[in-house]
């Protein structure tokens, strides 16, 4: 077997969890707390990678992305590389896949924070960075982490926004559930077989943490 695809898979997955840990953890910490018209309809745009059909996603990326789209000209000068049908474009389109989770995760562990610490927090003087910091991250951290871990799962899963963004090139952006895609379809049954079960182990034990995780959150610990 192969084992390119999938070192692959994992660190597209790991920077892919890092970079929409970072935007979602933000936007979930904003969202929990602002109270203004349309705060609804960001969440909705956000999360709608979880019902919109991935080549579809893939496709608006591809457009929005592309190397003859204003941003992907402006990244190329900017790096030296495109977006589409790279690297890039592959942890692009996991980061995409993952959001959602580490969102929706994020805000309601954010929204189960005690208004009262957070307003004790204040009265002593702590800002919001610093309440954020000290307060509202540390209670929320179960939830936090099971968004976290949902979003490394699905962008380790990744096949349909991947394939329409990053493509399918061998060492460059075939992660594994390409390779799995590619073996099936040129007759390879052994490589399917072994990266499916692989991968698949994966994402059972992954789910396994997120289970602990938000038992470990609805006991209080």
């Amino acid at each position: 077997m192969n084992w390119s695809p999938i070192w692959l898979s994992l660190e597209v997955a790991f920077s892919a969890t890092l970079l929409a840990g970072v935007v979602g953890v933000a936007l979930a910490a904003w969202l929990s707390r602002a109270r203004f018209w349309g705060r609804e309809l960001i969440d909705v745009l956000i999360t709608a990678p979880m019902v919109v059909p991935p080549t579809v996603l893939g496709y608006v990326l591809l457009r929005m992305l592309g190397r003859g789209s204003t941003l992907g000209r402006g990244f190329e000068a900017l790096t030296g590389g495109s977006i589409a049908f790279s690297r890039t474009g592959a942890i692009v389109a996991a980061s995409v896949a993952a959001l959602p989770f580490v969102l929706k995760n994020a805000r309601v562990a954010f929204e189960d924070v005690d208004a009262r610490l957070i307003a004790a927090a204040h009265t002593l003087g702590a800002g919001p960075v610093r309440t954020f910091f000290r307060i509202r991250l540390p209670v929320a951290r179960a939830g936090v982490a099971a968004g976290l871990a949902l979003g490394f799962a699905r962008s380790l899963g990744e096949f349909g926004i991947t394939l329409m963004l990053a493509g399918n090139l061998p060492g460059r952006t075939q992660t594994g559930a390409l390779a799995v895609y590619d073996a099936v379809q040129a007759g390879r049954d052994d490589d399917a077989r072994g990266m499916a079960l692989l991968m698949t182990a994966l994402a059972i034990a992954i789910l396994y943490v997120v289970n602990k995780l938000t038992a470990r959150k609805a006991h209080g610990f």
